[in-house]
């Protein structure tokens, strides 16, 4: 009933679904929003997650989008799909029907440009303490920095065929701040496309046991120093946008630094 009545809210108020399905965590649903260009979509997900919120609250319920609200049950994400059209809007310039994987040069170097740039970007797709509890082996949540053409074990998975090409960048979870997630996907892509950085071969195999890829971070501060000594995150971002990103995360952390959690009270709170 909730998600219907999201669907139905979202769809009168010019926000078009595609489709939606249970998930597989405890009251875990999905719901896709029809694509469109990265700032009217990144409005358009920004009003769904306020709106979805708000519709069930008004229905007695509560949804959160914690990147991992139970580390014993899957996390929750947000998969980015990305493509590059013509100016005029009449042709994706990824698809090469002469490739054998039908990948043109500038898909190509925009993917590479993903995977080059991941780490360094991971505090647009990872913003918060919480978000790195989801980056475990086995959860649907990759961990590992490479591409595959159908490989959920990896960040980066190229979907689609002709003009429907694309990459679904798996790495942001829920709690990610659409501008910013869709900025480092662009950013990231724009600069593997100026610098011609060329692709690796896709990676074939299980991404969680690999020892030979890169990794994602695997907390906030290992994610703020990587940001921190990014030279590819200042320029493609400029001083002001790469201090304010910097400074937030590290109140992020200092903040939670400022806190004694639950675990620690049981583990350590000695009781006779």
């Amino acid at each position: 009933y909730i998600v219907g009545a999201i669907r139905s809210a979202l769809e009168n108020s010019g926000v078009p679904i595609e489709f939606s399905k249970g998930e597989a965590g405890a009251g875990q649903h999905e719901i896709n929003l029809s694509y469109s260009t990265a700032v009217e979509m990144a409005d358009r997900n920004h009003i769904y997650k306020n709106a979805a919120k708000e519709i069930a609250a008004a229905n007695g319920r509560s949804i959160s989008f914690m990147a991992k609200p139970d580390f014993n049950d899957v996390g929750s994400s947000c998969h980015i799909h990305a493509s590059l059209w013509t100016l005029d809007g009449s042709k994706s310039v990824f698809e090469d029907h002469n490739d054998a994987l039908g990948m043109s040069e500038t898909f190509r170097h925009f993917l590479a440009g993903q995977i080059h740039t991941a780490r360094e970007f991971s505090l647009l797709w990872a913003p918060t303490v919480n978000s790195y509890r989801r980056f475990q082996p086995g959860s649907w949540a990759p961990t590992a920095i490479a591409w595959g053409s159908d490989n959920r074990t990896l960040g980066m998975r190229v979907v689609g065929h002709g003009a429907g090409a694309r990459v679904e960048c798996r790495t942001p979870g829920s709690d990610a701040n659409s501008y910013l997630a869709f900025a480092g996907t662009l950013a990231g892509g724009m600069y593997g496309i100026r610098h011609k950085i060329a692709l690796e071969p896709a990676f074939d195999g299980n991404g969680y046991e690999a020892t030979n890829v890169p990794r994602i971070p695997s907390t906030l501060l290992e994610a703020i120093q990587c940001w921190e000594n990014s030279s590819i995150a200042l320029e493609c971002f400029g001083p002001d946008v790469h201090g304010h990103i910097l400074s937030h995360a590290k109140a992020e952390w200092a903040a939670f630094n400022r806190h004694v959690t639950d675990w620690e009270l049981t583990r350590y709170f000695e009781r006779s």
